[in-house]
């Protein structure tokens, strides 16, 4: 075998290994992770004694007070082992040999004694280089927690605080704490909005509650890294900045006075937090969605894993959490009781959010058609939710939860009520508000609904929705990434036709979101199971792309129909599409414009 062919782990079973710079789902401590493949008993048994082999490479480095974690998932498993800061680069090198020796462990109970380099001599080596060349850094980040200060970094640059408060140096050329002006250097206000669904919503509706106050703004989300000044929000990067490279690049804006970070599940997996530090976590509920990536294989495990965000709140912090949600709920009940826990519900009896706001003054409730949102423990009355455009009249539920998610966010956050209410009051009325999300066409007298519903759950928002807007026929577009499984492919048809029989079900292919699958390979899973729920003949068929799946729905429609159009991949097409439309006065029966 050459150099170029040598396999990338020491181990066949070992399926990535990757470093996780700040909190995640097996510590608050940084470390490493390994995932492998457990597909046997023998294979089981090797994770099993993993963490010993772990620990006794650890306290050979001199690492005390390690955490060490074998968890299994379905037909994989994930070992983690906490680290120094100054040592991740060696940890997950170090994870990898504890893998081999505890192959080797399992092949000599079973009687196969194999020989094995002692790989200690070669860490220690390994740790002393990364250890020097990390001794500024590593030395500027605890005189930054002494003084109170969150900090991030990441391969190449270190930042101390946030926003204005910050100050950010290449990791080659941190200075000596003496050097910093540490009087100027603080955190700004941040929150961090997590959860299966509407994250995204609650995240600019949250940021345009800071702006509002009059706070120059960052956030992060799934369509990008924006930053607002006195001219108005400005794009610093397109596509899903949901991880921490988004975190960091808000963090690190010193014209920031406030921030929203959207936190997705993956990041938290796949890199731990970016931050350190946050006056709000927000979850929004928890729902089916990627269960089985990463060991996450049951709600209660992915609500342990959005829970994480909890362990940033700064000492005037709160974690916002969904009453009706019973994941969240249960999962409430295994926090600390220090943990300042605060709730929003559509139930103005609802006991979680007589509890929170018993303890902490906060909490929001859906009251008699009107928010009402507690404030050191007196109720504020916030307005009619049918008048907040983001509600769709009161007929999108789910957007009446993240409104409620969001203004309870942000007041605890510091955002004056009155601002709060501000933005309530006419957020969702422009298309550029909430792009991709809810966005109501009416179009030659077709009624069009454009949203990123992209689970079961996201779904039957939709639906919920869609089936409060009288419609003489009703069209779904549909499509779904390639690394979600067929069972929840088959779950998310379910989903659609038990809400509504549909007159015409149009599934799209989607080439960008494969994700280890073959052309027509997701249509064929949908296609089957609207077949076995017993959907008639012709009402089903396929589109070769997302924008033809949407040409294809309006070329159907007749006026007074409701179309909806889930968009993932190609919503500025779409939606310069549905503009194009509205502004030639194009009508239903007529040609689409060519292409």
């Amino acid at each position: 075998m050459t150099e170029a062919e040598a396999p990338e782990y020491p181990s066949p079973l070992i399926l990535s290994s990757r470093r996780l710079t700040g909190a995640n789902w097996y510590s608050r401590l940084p470390g490493a992770v390994i995932d492998v493949r457990v597909d046997n008993e023998t294979a089981r048994r090797v994770t099993d004694h993993w963490p010993y082999e772990a620990r006794a490479i650890a306290t050979a480095l001199g690492w005390n007070g390690c955490d060490y974690l074998a968890r299994h998932g379905l037909g994989d498993a994930a070992c983690f082992l906490s680290a120094p800061l100054d040592g991740l680069m060696t940890a997950t090198v170090a994870a990898e040999q504890a893998w081999v020796r505890a192959e080797a462990y399992v092949a000599a109970q079973d009687g196969d004694l194999r020989t094995s380099e002692d790989p200690v001599p070669a860490l220690r080596a390994m740790y002393a280089e990364e250890r020097a060349s990390l001794a500024a850094a590593r030395t500027m980040i605890d005189v930054a927690v002494q003084h109170g200060l969150s900090w991030h970094w990441d391969d190449e640059q270190l930042t101390i605080g946030s926003g204005r408060g910050s100050e950010t140096w290449p990791l080659a050329s941190v200075p000596a704490p003496d050097q910093v002006q540490w009087a100027r250097r603080y955190d700004v206000p941040t929150v961090l909005v997590t959860g299966s669904n509407g994250k995204t919503t609650t995240t600019r509706l949250i940021a345009a509650m800071f702006r509002a106050s009059g706070r120059e703004t960052g956030w992060s989300c799934s369509d990008g890294v924006w930053v607002s000044d006195a001219t108005g929000p400005r794009e610093l990067a397109a596509g899903d900045y949901t991880g921490p490279a988004g975190a960091r690049l808000v963090l690190a804006d010193q014209r920031v006075a406030g921030a929203v970070l959207e936190t997705a599940r993956g990041g938290i997996l796949r890199r731990g937090l970016a931050t350190t530090r946050a006056r709000v976590a927000c979850i929004t509920n928890i729902s089916f969605d990627h269960l089985g990536e990463y060991g996450v294989t049951s709600l209660r495990d992915l609500a342990e894993v959005k829970s994480v965000v909890a362990t940033t709140l700064d000492v005037q912090g709160r974690l916002v959490l969904n009453a009706d949600d019973p994941t969240l709920v249960a999962h409430a009940k295994t926090l600390s009781p220090d943990v300042p826990v605060v709730w929003f519900s559509m139930d103005p009896g609802s006991p979680q959010v007589m509890a929170g706001v018993a303890a902490w003054g906060d909490g929001a409730v859906c009251c008699e058609g009107h928010l009402m949102i507690a404030s050191d423990g007196v109720w504020n009355d916030a307005g009619p939710m049918r008048a907040m455009p983001i509600t769709l009249h009161g007929a999108a539920l789910h957007n009446v939860m993240n409104a409620m998610a969001a203004a309870l966010s942000a007041m605890c956050a510091g955002v004056a009520l009155d601002d709060v209410y501000a933005v309530l009051q006419h957020f969702g009325r422009e298309v550029d508000d909430n792009a991709g999300r809810l966005r109501r066409w009416d179009i030659g007298g077709v009624k069009a609904i454009v949203d990123y519903a992209h689970n079961p759950a996201g779904l039957t928002a939709l639906l919920q929705t869609a089936r409060a807007i009288e419609a003489p026929r009703r069209l779904l577009v549909l499509g779904q990434a390639g690394d979600r499984d067929n069972a929840q492919l088959q779950a998310l048809a379910a989903s659609a036709w038990d809400a509504v029989h549909f007159d015409r079900i149009i599934i799209k292919e989607m080439e960008t979101m494969w994700r280890g699958r073959t052309a027509g390979e997701v249509p064929a899973v949908f296609t089957a199971a609207f077949a076995a729920l017993g959907v008639p003949d012709g009402v089903v068929s396929t589109a070769p792309s997302e924008i033809d799946a949407v040409r294809e729905a309006l070329a159907w429609a007749r006026a007074g129909d409701l179309l909806l159009l889930p968009t993932h991949v190609s919503k500025p097409e779409v939606g310069a599409l549905l503009e194009r439309l509205k502004e030639t006065g194009w009508e239903a029966g007529q040609a689409l414009p060519e292409r």
